[in-house]
């Protein structure tokens, strides 16, 4: 048997060599990292991306919130810069320009995080900029002025990054309309963890046990935090008109801020009678058993970028009724509901419609509902289509 040593030894210079290329430098910005859609998609980028490939940092621009610990649990830097909303801090600034230096690529998320991101630019090197677009509704009614002026400001700066990646192909559209430079634009939506979203089979009787509340009734899950764009005043008077025709129906209401202490959801819930068989559970854990033990996910919102909620439902095989707001309708395809935004009667009766089917019925939408998330939605794909554009000069 003849050996060819020579061949050998190259395929051994050639893995060497691999071995040794320097990883690309990616520096993370972020406005603040408590729970929201923005900061639940960069923690599971950063989990699942190739770490030999990419050497990772985040600045968060605020505080490390509820995402600071979990990033330096994956062994990524986290420097919290610790500035105020709407306080410029040339202090902070100064810090940042340091930590990202001799970064390759920066890529920031939301428009207070992209403008500071192009501010802080290195001018000295060619660092890639890429900034992220997660809102999708623009309306003077629907947001603060200050937001406005910076997704303003940031439209006549679009021309001179890099890459624009957009959530939702709605939002590309929104935004394009506002002045963005649409040439820069591109859509990623968001990945879902299916190892992690599932149906966990017992759900639905440990949360009963740990509520106290009936196993029998249909539960009807809301997951999203206190503010205008979930539109909750949609969401609880559309719960007065199901339990008109449904009242044995318990819904599960989960969020930063939808809990007790909420006096203005409160006083809603009063006024519009709903008192009963309401369970105001605040931000949850477990969101995961909360999606499996119910029935049925309501999305009442009235602007969405790409929503986190319904993917990871759907990936419990949890059938969702949604309102037609920018991705929502594409994201549950023909495997939910969908009804038009700020309709209450016919959100109430799309729901009263889905509980009125079979068990098997049921059961075969929630099921093909995941298939839905694994062929178009699945995080490693996802990440794949972050890491091509690292790669692209």
């Amino acid at each position: 048997m003849c050996v060819n040593w020579q061949g050998l030894d190259c395929v051994f210079y050639l893995k060497e060599v691999v071995r040794e290329l320097p990883k690309k430098k990616v520096v993370h910005i972020i406005v603040g990292l408590n729970v929201g859609g923005a900061e639940t998609m960069l923690f599971k980028l950063l989990k699942n991306a190739d770490r030999k490939k990419y050497e990772f940092k985040v600045i968060s621009m605020m505080d490390e919130g509820i995402f600071g610990g979990r990033i330096k649990e994956l062994g990524i830097p986290v420097h919290s810069l610790g500035m105020k909303k709407g306080i410029p801090n040339p202090i902070a600034i100064k810090r940042a320009k340091s930590i990202v230096k001799d970064a390759d690529i920066l890529q920031t998320w939301m428009y207070h995080a992209d403008l500071f991101g192009f501010l802080i630019r290195s001018r000295s090197r060619s660092q890639k900029l890429i900034w992220g677009i997660r809102h999708s509704n623009l309306d003077k009614d629907a947001n603060k002025k200050m937001l406005l002026y910076v997704a303003r400001l940031n439209a006549a700066l679009s021309k001179y990054v890099n890459l624009i990646i957009s959530c939702s192909k709605t939002a590309s559209i929104v935004h394009g309309n506002y002045g963005y430079d649409t040439s820069k634009m591109l859509t990623i939506p968001n990945g879902f963890e299916l190892d992690t979203f599932y149906k966990y089979v017992d759900a639905k009787s440990a949360l009963a046990l740990e509520l106290q509340m009936p196993l029998a009734p249909p539960l009807i899950a809301h997951v999203g935090r206190w503010e205008v764009q979930k539109d909750y005043p949609n969401l609880i008077q559309s719960i007065k008109f199901i339990h008109q025709k449904r009242p044995e129906a318990i819904f599960l209401l989960c969020g930063k801020g939808i809990d007790a202490e909420n006096k203005e959801l409160r006083e809603l819930m009063e006024l519009n009678g709903v008192n009963k068989n309401v369970f105001l559970l605040g931000r949850r854990e477990d969101i995961p058993k909360i999606l499996s033990a119910a029935d049925l996910l309501i999305s009442s919102s009235l602007g969405e970028g790409f929503s986190n909620v319904i993917g990871e439902a759907m990936a419990c095989e949890t059938p969702c009724v949604v309102t037609d707001v920018w991705d929502s309708a594409y994201i549950v395809g023909s495997h939910g509901l969908v009804v038009p935004p700020q309709n209450a009667e016919m959100l109430a009766e799309a729901v009263i419609n889905f509980l009125n089917k079979t068990a098997e019925e049921k059961a075969a939408i929630g099921q093909q509902a995941r298939q839905r998330v694994i062929s178009e939605f699945d995080i490693n794909k996802v990440v794949k289509k972050f890491e091509e554009q690292y790669e692209i000069k």
